[in-house]
């Protein structure tokens, strides 16, 4: 007998929690790299792999897979009524092409000392730009290509220059004429808009709400100015060869906060 109220208290407790059990959808890449964005109905907060993500009134929230992440990652959402739901979700791994690159100038390889304080003053200024968290949603639209063009550089690629291992290729580089037009992929808020930056030459950074920024470098133009808001498709800048570059094209990234996002899982594949 108490055998068998004990598997009726089990079976109904595990009703209970089934009852209670949310649903949650997710959109883009379980992936290194990916750009994840969720819905939860009713979520007032959450937490991934400890670190918090704002949530929407609606329940939508977004975040970025680190390039490194581990296997899994851990979600922890929290709703009005005081639930609690925890997930662990499945990423999956990477592996990230090597280029190799000889005959450079040095100083393209090493800057020279003298613009070390210029390059400290100008990182400062991007991460600045990029803490920005505008309140909209704007990147649950999704994306559109920046330009179109033949994808010369890719993202999360090991750099060999002159036989010296550097950082990582954070971005997708795109080879186009000079003068290209380049359209902001998806709605958002200027944050950052510099003709001339020791790397990236003409640089636009725009906040898509959330943490979530996308960087236009190497640009021969620059159209917006900080602060303005622009639309899906309107134009912000020309393709150019400005900054640290051995020829015309786009460098485009995508960040969630600090963590690297790979421009080519957040649009569909080019025309």
């Amino acid at each position: 007998m108490i055998r068998g109220f004990a598997a009726a208290l089990l079976a109904m407790l595990v009703g209970a929690a089934a009852a209670h059990a949310r649903d949650i959808s997710y959109s883009g890449a379980l992936v290194q790299g990916g750009l994840v964005i969720a819905s939860a109905p009713g979520a007032q907060s959450a937490t991934v792999d400890g670190r918090a993500v704002t949530v929407a009134p609606d329940g939508t929230f977004v975040f970025g897979i680190h390039a490194e992440a581990k296997p899994e990652a851990r979600l922890i959402v929290r709703y009005g009524d005081g639930f609690e739901e925890m997930h662990t979700l499945p990423v999956k791994r990477q592996i990230w092409k090597v280029e190799r690159v000889d005959g450079l100038p040095p100083a393209m390889v090493n800057p020279p000392p003298a613009v070390q304080a210029r390059i400290a003053r100008e990182n400062a200024l991007i991460a600045s730009a990029r803490r920005d968290q505008a309140p909209e949603t704007w990147f649950a639209g999704g994306f559109a290509w920046p330009v179109v063009g033949r994808i010369s550089g890719v993202f999360g690629s090991r750099r060999i220059l002159n036989g010296q291992p550097m950082s990582p290729h954070w971005g997708l580089d795109i080879a186009m004429p000079t003068g290209t037009p380049v359209v902001a992929p998806a709605p958002a808020r200027v944050t950052l808009a510099e003709s001339d930056l020791y790397y990236t030459g003409g640089t636009i950074i725009l906040d898509h709400g959330y943490g979530v920024t996308s960087t236009y470098a190497h640009l021969s133009n620059v159209g917006v100015k900080v602060g303005q808001i622009v639309q899906l498709g309107e134009q912000i800048g020309a393709v150019g060869a400005t900054g640290r570059v051995t020829g015309a094209h786009l460098h485009w990234t995508v960040n969630w906060f600090d963590v690297r996002i790979d421009p080519a899982l957040v649009v569909a594949p080019a025309p």
